[in-house]
């Protein structure tokens, strides 16, 4: 009894000169790495953390602290550290009694590495000085981390530079405004053109190549244009105002994935009914009833559609107008488009112009991969057409209504 009491009192003397780091986080290192590869893949937040085992609210915290991009701390370990499964085997062995030179034998390390793991990452909530592997990761994660200050936000001299250009409001020492880089407008459709100030602004790469020529003898008026980046867009590095978002190119308030960039909002596009799975008489020509369609998209939102013919050129407009409600009540979430070119109402007037024809003219529609077509299935079984889709980017695999609508 009296020597039990004497190790309860030599722990609790342990624990006093321990730092205590609080409470494991919800997830280890590898679920990270899986959440990050499904990202990757293109899936959303939410399904990427069910691919990681984690709640979709961790997986949606996680991509937005990271502003999008994987931490550069999850790259594929080195081997050098013991890993997760390696600190397993090492809680089995130690468990069965087994020394630290039998562990290190079976492990494949050093026994120095194993003594010092069981010394260092051991549990210490308990009464006892336990082993288990999931701790002992936390312990290891919890040290790997090397806090730097941003050098955005230790340098002000320097973040005061950045946050002007990047906001387009620069002068000079003797108070006259600096004109800006010439940009040209590209058409982002990223957020409210109205709201956005990117035409006067800098762009960061522009800024880090600019701090060489206005302080070509102070290094320490240097930054490269991922810094900046990360500097906006990852949460624990925001030393530039979050809302300077607004004034880049892409106006993005995080950044997505090459990969998810070709899936978002296109998920009613199958392989099954891509342009390359279209009939060859379609391309020959001969046969008339395949048609060619599209938007024009006019002043305040306005728009009609087009259908051309692809042998004969035969035109037939298609009229879409207001829906109810628009300019009065709120748009719904996933709900009708009410500026009258959603995908309701352009599979209503499509089937309305369509049916008007004889069924040797009907046998097959190609649009590109536009949001407003998302009903072509229910538009196919109204009016039998066969719906084609261009690939991304390739209007000219619909040049006959190009040119028409030119």
């Amino acid at each position: 009894m009296v020597f039990k009491h004497q190790r309860q009192r030599a722990v609790r003397e342990m624990r006093g000169k321990i730092w205590s780091p609080g409470r494991p986080s919800v997830a280890r290192r590898e679920d990270r790495v899986r959440f990050w590869e499904a990202i990757a893949k293109g899936l959303a937040s939410e399904v990427a953390a069910g691919e990681a085992g984690v709640s979709s609210a961790v997986g949606t915290r996680w991509f937005r602290e990271a502003g999008g991009m994987p931490p550069l701390e999850l790259n594929a370990p080195s081997g050098r550290y013991l890993s997760f499964d390696e600190r397993e085997d090492i809680a089995i062995l130690h468990a069965q009694k087994l020394g630290v030179r039998e562990i290190a034998r079976r492990v494949g390390r050093h026994p120095a590495t194993i003594s010092r793991e069981l010394r260092r990452n051991a549990s210490t909530r308990s009464a006892e000085l336990t082993y288990r592997a999931t701790t002992a990761q936390w312990h290891a994660d919890r040290r790997a981390c090397r806090p730097k200050v941003a050098k955005l936000a230790a340098n002000d001299r320097l973040r005061d530079y950045v946050q002007d250009r990047l906001a387009g409001k620069i002068a000079s020492p003797d108070g006259g405004v600096v004109a800006g880089p010439d940009v040209r407008f590209i058409g982002r459709r990223h957020g409210r053109r109205a709201d956005r100030r990117w035409a006067k602004a800098w762009s960061p790469e522009q800024i880090s190549n600019r701090l060489r020529v206005d302080f070509p003898d102070d290094e320490s008026m240097r930054i490269s244009h991922e810094a900046i980046y990360q500097a906006l867009y990852i949460q624990g590095r925001g030393a530039l105002k979050r809302e300077l978002v607004a004034c880049l190119r892409t106006g993005r308030a995080l950044r997505v994935p090459r990969a998810r960039t070709d899936q978002r909002g296109k998920k009613f596009v199958t392989p099954e009914i891509l342009i390359s799975e279209r009939p060859a008489e379609v391309n020959d020509r001969a046969v008339p009833g395949h048609w060619e369609g599209d938007l024009i998209v006019g002043l305040e939102s306005s728009a009609i559609g087009t259908l051309v013919e692809r042998t004969t050129r035969f035109t037939l407009l298609l009229h879409l107008p207001r829906m109810e409600g628009h300019g009065v009540q709120p748009a719904v979430k996933n709900g009708p488009a009410l500026a009258g070119h959603g995908a309701q109402a352009v599979r209503d007037a499509i089937a309305e112009a369509i049916k008007t024809l004889p069924d040797q003219l009907r046998r097959s529609l190609t649009w590109d991969q536009g949001a407003e077509m998302a009903q072509h299935a229910q538009l196919r079984i109204d009016t039998g057409l066969e719906i084609y889709f261009c690939d991304p980017h390739s209007p000219w695999q619909r040049g006959t209504n190009e040119n028409t609508n030119g």
